[in-house]
């Protein structure tokens, strides 16, 4: 079961990859979709004992939900360095939202805002904990920032959401964020 599991792991940063950051010589329409099979073909050549069943499971069970499945074909849903369209609804009803990161991290963001970085978007997060939880990839102590989305929204910012877990937003000036008392 152990091997299974770190197989999934693997197999779903190399799907990360190819659909986020460089699909090599898939063939990527501007929404960012695949043909499933082609995908599979791909994963197949890394990782021989990949299957259909396997890659359906890990788009639906991913903790995070990265991927979208329609029409025999496959995407990923956010954190994307290549230019797609990704088709998202504004989101109006959101009025916090939240960031982890670094305390070093912090310190610039409360300077220069948040930035997409290597990424296209601004990731942020519904709740503290899902914030912390993102955190901790990269510290052990995350700092959590907070946003006045409301604010920010009345000011022309917008703000999309792609799972029930992330936010999307291309730029969060400093004066929507603030430091979260722990």
């Amino acid at each position: 079961m152990r091997m299974r599991e770190r197989l999934k792991t693997k197999i779903s940063k190399y799907m990360s990859y190819l659909l986020r950051h460089d699909p090599k010589d898939l063939r990527m329409d501007e929404h960012g979709f695949v043909d499933f099979n082609e995908l599979l073909q791909k994963i197949r050549e890394k990782f021989p004992d990949a299957d259909e069943p396997l890659i359906v499971e890990i788009v639906e069970r991913s903790e995070r939900r990265r991927f979208e499945l329609r029409d025999g074909r496959i995407r990923a849903l956010y954190g994307h360095s290549i230019p797609v369209k990704l088709g998202l609804k504004e989101d109006f009803s959101v009025k916090i939202l939240y960031h982890g990161t670094t305390q070093e991290a912090a310190r610039r963001i409360l300077r220069e805002g948040i930035k997409p970085m290597r990424r296209r978007w601004v990731h942020l997060s519904p709740t503290p904990e899902i914030a912390r939880r993102i955190g901790l990839r990269r510290t052990s102590r995350p700092t959590i920032l907070e946003i006045d989305v409301e604010r920010a929204r009345r000011d022309g910012l917008k703000f999309y959401r792609a799972t029930d877990e992330v936010y999307l937003c291309k730029y969060i000036p400093p004066k929507y964020i603030r430091l979260m008392r722990n």
